[in-house]
């Protein structure tokens, strides 16, 4: 047995719709404008450029109903609808043809950036870790394994805040599809069990404040909901 300086944190971990048992996340990969749509809005070419990725750790993931606090040191928290990938098999440079052999499950989940922290970022050319990567980032709703060849590839995507709907599009609009995403994050990094990819978001995307209640869904997937504290 390892003996730690300190006990270590119990891992980060999804919900699994329809079972107690829950799935352990390793880390978390996000897709960056992969709706053309979302592409125009946030001033870039909506032409298919290759696909890059960005990363939230893994404690990043809270549960769907959960309450959260607003950010700190912004002022300018985004909602960002997701297909969310969850990886259940290893795998290095994955064929597109033998992806969905790694894919275990998919669900509904939620980008928050600090849209401020980003844009400054940006423009001083530097990381986006402080406009992405912090506590609470990556809400999750309960993941579904998928079921043999079943993949969605379309379907309503939609986000509401106070009911009012932001965001809403269908899967088939992305850029990048899910196996083509999953074999091109591939040729990086050894892809294993417990990885998840956020695979972007459609347009409408827009501030939220203290107090809102944001709720989406994905046709088949189910729905998330959360709450500004």
């Amino acid at each position: 047995m390892t003996d730690y300086v300190f006990q270590p944190a119990e891992p980060a971990s999804v919900a699994i719709a329809g079972s107690s048992a829950r799935f352990p996340v390793r880390r978390i990969f996000c897709v960056g404008r992969n709706y053309a749509a979302h592409t125009i809005e946030m001033g870039g070419d909506p032409e298919r450029e290759a696909p890059f990725f960005f990363t939230k750790p893994a404690d990043a993931v809270v549960d769907s109903e959960a309450t959260i606090p607003y950010p700190p040191l912004t002022n300018d928290v985004h909602h960002e609808i997701e297909l969310v990938v969850a990886i259940g098999k290893a795998g290095f440079d994955i064929p597109e043809d033998r992806t969905f052999d790694h894919v275990w499950g998919y669900g509904v989940g939620i980008d928050l950036t600090r849209r401020d922290l980003q844009g400054a970022a940006k423009k001083a050319g530097r990381p986006w870790d402080w406009g992405k990567a912090f506590d609470n980032s990556a809400p999750c709703a309960p993941l579904h394994q998928k079921a043999g060849t079943d993949h969605p590839d379309s379907g309503r995507i939609w986000l509401a805040v106070n009911d009012e709907i932001r965001q809403e599009a269908d899967l088939s609009d992305l850029v990048w599809n899910v196996a083509e995403i999953v074999a091109i994050c591939s040729r990086s990094v050894e892809l294993r069990p417990g990885d998840l990819i956020y695979t972007g978001t459609p347009a409408g995307v827009g501030p939220v404040a203290r107090g809102d209640r944001i709720t989406g869904g994905i046709d088949g997937l189910g729905e998330i909901e959360l709450r500004l504290g």
